[in-house]
């Protein structure tokens, strides 16, 4: 008895999670605010003080002349033409960040370094200060620390080629957590006199209406209208503080989206397919190579009692059929939809390209009612 419940309960929640019933979202996960968005950070910097296992000089010149700029700038300056700087200890690296909205001068930001040459590890280095630049070029940070990189390198043997060597993880990448500084603050145009947008993160005119309808339901009419399939123009308080309430308040609401577009996904590497419940089939026959795959819909009539009231209702019982050599066949019962087939066909060693080109094949006949995206 102790085991019934929980299988009973697992029943229950798969039931759920097949229903229909589209879930409510709140608009927060809908939906975007025009003018709260992240920009990207770019810079060039160097790595010093690594175990030999730095940039080899001689293949990559641009370490070597970023140090000699680095050095003039220190007011140390190098003979023309004088001896070839051999370093191990110093790597070129691309540093990256990502400046989040509203951020102001003073906030820290994590960084990622990243070694562009042929640096063997970046393990126990520190990163000089480097300016992070945006799209427009101007500098809106400066970042600076010592490197952590999360991977491990084992090298055994001789130095004479002949020992063996362990790389776990990358070891040219790095992190450093709170590595930058914010110098400059992006103007953000949150509430240009007393409207907002909100930008659907996928575009649809059914999911913008009921948005729109819940939002002039809860504040009255006309506080909200959309412009298009994606964005929604909603009337704030003018007050900064008000639109900051209003906001919040606005973006826990609950909504139930549109049901998406059917679409299925192949990865033609892997095999695996991934489909959404809008997904149909009609009644078809394939045959590839050695397979053979049928899929029918088999009719019946249910009568009940005309006493208890209930009325006659015909439902479909589609069957899916897969043939391969040596006669062996396989029956899915209980409803023809492709998860069917997928599973059907995997099940006797289908290859990803016979997946493939079967969905191609039912989509192109017109049975398979969906959008199919080959990734």
């Amino acid at each position: 008895m102790t085991m019934k419940t929980p299988l009973k309960a697992a029943i229950l929640v798969c039931l759920a999670l097949l229903s229909p019933l589209t879930q409510a979202e709140r608009i927060k996960d809908l939906a975007s605010i025009a003018g709260v968005r992240n920009n990207q950070l770019l810079g060039y910097g160097l790595v010093v003080g690594l175990d030999g296992s730095g940039d080899q000089t001689t293949q990559t010149p641009f370490t070597v002349q970023s140090v000699v700029s680095m050095l003039q700038q220190l007011g140390v300056n190098l003979p023309q033409g004088g001896t070839q700087l051999q370093l191990k200890n110093v790597a070129a690296v691309m540093v990256t960040a990502t400046l989040p909205p509203f951020a102001q001068p003073g906030q820290q930001l994590d960084i990622t370094v990243s070694s562009m040459g042929n640096a063997k590890s970046l393990r126990g280095g520190t990163l000089l200060m480097t300016p992070l630049k945006g799209a427009d070029g101007q500098v809106y940070g400066m970042a600076q620390g010592n490197v952590l990189v999360g991977g491990v390198g084992v090298q055994a043997g001789g130095g004479g080629g002949g020992g063996s060597s362990l790389t776990v993880n990358h070891l040219s990448v790095g992190k450093i957590s709170g590595g930058a500084t914010v110098e400059r603050a992006v103007a953000s145009n949150l509430g240009e006199g007393n409207m907002i947008k909100l930008e659907l993160n996928s575009a649809d005119f059914a999911t913008a209406s009921r948005v729109v309808e819940a939002i002039n339901d809860k504040y009255g009419a006309g506080i909200a209208y959309a412009l298009d399939s994606r964005v929604i123009r909603v009337q704030a308080p003018s007050s900064s503080d008000q639109r900051v309430t209003f906001i919040g308040t606005l973006q826990d609401m609950q909504v139930n989206p549109a049901e998406q577009q059917a679409k299925v996904i192949m990865n033609a590497r892997t095999g695996s397919v991934v489909m959404n419940r809008a997904v149909t089939l009609d009644t078809c026959a394939i045959s590839h190579g050695n397979l053979s795959v049928s899929v029918n819909a088999d009719t019946s009539v249910s009568q009940p009692n005309p006493l208890s009231g209930g009325r006659t209702v015909v439902t479909q019982n589609p069957q899916v059929g897969i043939k391969a050599d040596g006669g062996k066949v396989m029956l899915v019962k209980g409803g023809a939809s492709l998860a069917d087939v997928v599973k059907a066909l995997n099940a006797i060693g289908a290859t990803p390209q016979d997946l493939l080109s079967i969905l191609q094949a039912m989509k192109a006949a017109g049975s398979l009612h969906a959008e199919l995206e080959i990734i």
